[in-house]
Parts: C-alpha cells; sequence; structure tokens
C-alpha cells in the first residue's frame, strides 16, 4: 500500500505517546496536517504508567559529580535507586562513559542551565496547551513533599536546592510538625522535607493523553497502527517503511517513538546514544491512603503519586535495554519501602507495571533536525520528564516545522551533540 502524493499529509508523527501528541496537536494548530503513527496505539508506552508529575523543579541532571559517591553502593544493589544488570553491563558501558563524562562539574553546569530553560518554556506553555486541548482540568497544582530519613540526609541534599534557588525556584525546607501537617500518616522516620509548590501533576497521565489524541481526531488527525523499520527522506518528502512491508508517505516526519527513536535513526545512518531507564511502579485503589500531594523519597528514588483512579508507588532507574524481560522484584521492593514510610498504607490489590524511559547520557532530549534531512525533526530522550517537558517539546518541534525561530537555544539538545 502507498499514498497517492496528494494524499500525503504536510507531517507524519511517529510516536502516539505524550510527546508526539503533544506535537501534532502543536503542528495541526499551525495549521499543518498530520498523521501520527504508532505501533501499538496512543497512550501504550511510558505516557501510561508514569507519576503523573510535570516536575518542573527537577532541573539537576542525574549525571552529576555527587552522582558518583552514591553510584557503587547503587549498582551492586539488584533492587537499588540505580542498578545495571550484570549481563548488561558490557553492552551499556560505552553509555555509560558518556555518563561520566557528562558528570563533570561544567558539562553539569551546561545542561542545568539548558534544563533550567526547557522547564521555564514548558511551564509556560503547559496551561494554553491544555486550555487549547480541552484539558486543563485534569491540571492539579498540589506541589511535591521531597522526605528525608536523617539530618545527615538532609544536608547533603542542600547543595541541590542552593542550585535551584539561584534559578528561582521556590522551595521551602520543613521539620517533622510542619511535615505532618501538610501530609499526616508519615513516619517517624521521616525528620526533614522539602516542600516545591511549583510542582505540578496530572489527574491521570493515560487519560491525559487519551483525550489528547481524541482532540487530534476531532480535529482532522490521522492515527495509524504500524511499526516503522525504515525512514527514507527524498527532495519532495518523506517514505515511512513499515515491518508490514507498507509504504506511507509526508512532507516532513517528526520522529517521537521514545525508547525505540535511535533504532529508527539509524536507518538513516545517525548514531544515537539512547539507553533505557526500565520504571516499575504498583497502581493502588482509590483509598489505600489519604495521599494530599505528591511525595518524593530521593535517596531511594521512588515517588508515590496521587490520581485520580488511586495512587501509584513507582520510580527508581534500572539501566537494561528494551529486551530484557521485567524484574518486578523492584516494584515489590519499593512497595515495602513506601509501606515503612506511610505505615497506614494499604498495599493489597496492586497493579505492577513496567516501562521504557528513553535517556541519552547527559540527561537532555535530542530536539533538532536530523542530521540527513531537514525534512525529518527529532524529539525524544526525554528520560523521566517527558510529560514533564510535553508542551515546552511541543512548542519547539512546531517551531522547526514552520521554519520560526526558537524561544530557547537549542544547542544544547541537538541531536549530533554527541
Amino acid at each position: 500500500m502507498e499514498q497517492a502524493a496528494n494524499n500525503w499529509p504536510d507531517v507524519a508523527v511517529i510516536g502516539a505517546g505524550v510527546i508526539g501528541l503533544s506535537a501534532a496537536l502543536a503542528a495541526q494548530a499551525r495549521g499543518l496536517s498530520v498523521m501520527v503513527i504508532d505501533r501499538e496505539g496512543p497512550a501504550a508506552g511510558a505516557s501510561a504508567g508514569n507519576a503523573g508529575a510535570f516536575a518542573f523543579t527537577d532541573i539537576l541532571p542525574l549525571a552529576s559529580p555527587g552522582i558518583f559517591r552514591k553510584a557503587p553502593k547503587w549498582f551492586v544493589d539488584p533492587l537499588g535507586p540505580l542498578s545495571v544488570p550484570p549481563a548488561y553491563a558490557l553492552k551499556i558501558a560505552p553509555w555509560l562513559l558518556r555518563f561520566a563524562l557528562s558528570a563533570r562539574p561544567s558539562r553539569f553546569a551546561a545542561a542545568s542551565k539548558a534544563q533550567t530553560a526547557m522547564m521555564a518554556l514548558s511551564k509556560a506553555e503547559l496551561e494554553p496547551f491544555m486550555q487549547a486541548s480541552g484539558t486543563l482540568d485534569m491540571l492539579r497544582r498540589d506541589g511535591n513533599l521531597e522526605l528525608y530519613e536523617s539530618e545527615a540526609e538532609f544536608r547533603a541534599s542542600l547543595p541541590g536546592w542552593a542550585a535551584r534557588e539561584r534559578h528561582g525556584i521556590e522551595f521551602r525546607h520543613m521539620d517533622a510538625a510542619a511535615m505532618a501537617e501538610l501530609q499526616p500518616g508519615l513516619s517517624p522516620k521521616l525528620t526533614h522535607g522539602t516542600f516545591t509548590p511549583g510542582w505540578y501533576s496530572i489527574a491521570d497521565p493515560k487519560d491525559y493523553v487519551l483525550a489528547l489524541a481524541r482532540r487530534f481526531e476531532d480535529q482532522g488527525g490521522t492515527i495509524e497502527r504500524a511499526d516503522v523499520a525504515r525512514l527514507v527522506p527524498s527532495d519532495s518528502g518523506v517514505t515511512i517503511e513499515t515491518t508490514a512491508g507498507t509504504r506511507l508517505k509526508a512532507g516532513k516526519v517528526v520522529l517521537a517513538a521514545g525508547a525505540f527513536s535511535h533504532r529508527i535513526a539509524k536507518t538513516l545512518g545517525e548514531k544515537i546514544p539512547l539507553e533505557t531507564e526500565r520504571g516499575y511502579n504498583t497502581s493502588l485503589p482509590v483509598g489505600a491512603f489519604d495521599l494530599r500531594l505528591q511525595l518524593t523519597f530521593g535517596g531511594h528514588g521512588f515517588v508515590i503519586s496521587n490520581l485520580s483512579s488511586g495512587m501509584r508507588v513507582g520510580g527508581a532507574v534500572e539501566l537494561a535495554g528494551l529486551d530484557r524481560p521485567p524484574n518486578f522484584a523492584r516494584a515489590e521492593a519499593m512497595l515495602r519501602k513506601a509501606k515503612t514510610f506511610l505505615p497506614g498504607l494499604k498495599t493489597e490489590n496492586g497493579r505492577q507495571w513496567m516501562g521504557f524511559r528513553p535517556s541519552l547520557p547527559d540527561s537532555l532530549p535530542a530536539i533538532g533536525r536530523s542530521r540527513a534531512t531537514p525534512r525529518i525533526v527529532y524529539a525524544f530522550g526525554h528520560g523521566h520528564l517527558g510529560l514533564t517537558q510535553s508542551a515546552g517539546t511541543a512548542r519547539l518541534v512546531a517551531d522547526l516545522l514552520t521554519d520560526r525561530a526558537s524561544p530557547i537555544d537549542l544547542t544544547p539538545f541537538s541531536p549530533q551533540r554527541f
């Protein structure tokens, strides 16, 4: 099957997650005809099972100068906040080397500056985008409470908060009494906390992305289910070859296929060091706990989120690629920890999930044109910040598609920076 030339859409977006659909809606708003292609359909991957947070205060890259004081202990713990299965260690070694280089102070500072600009743009774009897409009623502004188990752990966090303060991020530190007022039912093990009011969340991330898909189709967009095998650019457009042997065409293409994006980019001759942060969680039913806001346990690498469908306990980073079977012992370990921090938590009838979060070594996404052709725009590699940066990415992609000036410097996000 091949489309007739007069049926080509202006843009084909590969990926029906929150980044792809946000970009598709932004392109429609510029007057472009748009088709979305996804192998499973809308909200089938990380966009369905994430923590539901717009983490605009999360400006510090994972690759930081202090990470290597903690990493050796984490790496040897298969259930820890950051782990690499031994059988995968050799394959991921080149990525880990780039990660280590990104943690040098000068690179960390540059990445933090770029991330701050991206967060500011994404926050500014979010409410207008949600208003336009009819989803603003899903937005929550409850904030986030970061929790610590000791004075020493709290003190160790202060340089990070000082960095946020330099970038104008609002927060306030709390003792146990103030924390209990904000969130009753915390364990006395938790001695200190930091509240960030500028941390938003969504009622349910899957419902949000499905609502974006409905709005996109209501506005004349089409969503095709197909597994993209290869992109072939030409002077007149881009041919999209599928694994089923069909061919679709579009004037331009946005590659927003999450953790699978680098495989498609490779067909264009570009080797981008994208790895997979495999995130795990357990979704508990409504009534499992009286959760008032999102809780973050930085020392353990997980969060507890309040959703319209219940609550979600998850996070951590397992760098293990796309093909290894899931290790749900990680989800169980986080749930056990959550129970110790929230003694009244009911852990029965939970639903486990594992999803792929596309991660680049410096924690910045790849946003920019392909080296192979300006007709292809990359928008992937957001790690655990895809939902957070979705509206900002959509704005940047729409500007690239319509040759408008970008509101932020795109150099740090160049797909060719590696």
